[in-house]
């Protein structure tokens, strides 16, 4: 009997590298077809269906037949913030499986992309940024000059409808929102949620088209980069 069970622990172990080798290599294939297949939306109606439909629609990868706890981590950040469950997605490659813009496989290295997608959460942020704006503008709120940079990337961020909190100063006087964003975030990190091993980010977009806009932007980008390679 011992002699059964130690031959199967030896299968079990040298099958785990290959089944990662396969679903490697599956994601290869995958994320081929994938730029094969945007090659071909040679216009914008295309590219925002092939948004929609690829990388919007449907279970995550990372929870690929397992829709039930895909839900139940919906339901955490929903509850959190107070909004629908619905408006939560999860973008990059644990959406795909693989990065078009990195052109690697998702792996434990990867991070997870939420996109909550809430006017209501955007402003309520907002109104908070115009009064820390105002303080700066009146020279009441000081920042260093690498601060500032960052801040401006945060702007930049804001001009397209995405609030990344990520990009806030740490001398910040929202300090306590950011804080508790962060150590949320981080209480469904590696392993800690239904998500699994994984880092957990996430920004807020004002709304469901500022998302579509802000990724077609991105699949344009990839096109043109897989176009000048050919050439």
């Amino acid at each position: 009997m011992s002699l059964m069970i130690t031959v199967v622990c030896l299968g079990l172990v040298h099958w785990q590298p290959l089944k990662r080798a396969l679903e490697k290599k599956g994601a290869l294939v995958e994320l081929e077809g994938f730029l094969e297949n945007l090659k071909e939306q040679d216009t914008m109606e295309k590219q925002y269906d092939f948004c929609r439909k690829y990388v919007l629609h449907g279970t995550p990868h990372v929870f690929e037949g397992r829709d039930n706890e895909f839900y139940e981590f919906r339901k955490r950040i929903a509850q959190k913030f107070d909004i629908p469950f619905h408006e939560i997605y999860i973008t990059g490659s644990g959406k795909l499986g693989f990065s078009p813009f990195k052109q690697k496989v998702f792996d434990y290295d990867s991070d997870i992309d939420v996109a909550i997608i809430s006017p209501g959460l955007f402003q309520k942020i907002m109104k908070d940024i115009s009064q820390y704006q105002m303080s700066f503008r009146k020279a009441r709120a000081v920042v260093r000059e690498k601060e500032l940079e960052t801040y401006h990337q945060f702007l930049e961020y804001v001009a397209l409808g995405w609030i990344r909190p990520d990009k806030l100063p740490i001398s910040f006087q929202m300090r306590t929102f950011k804080n508790d964003w962060f150590d949320f975030f981080q209480s469904l990190s590696y392993g800690k949620s239904e998500v699994g091993n994984y880092k957990v980010n996430a920004g807020v977009f004002q709304s469901y088209e500022h998302l579509e806009d802000y990724i077609v932007s991105g699949l344009v980008d990839i096109k043109k980069s897989q176009y000048i390679r050919k050439k």
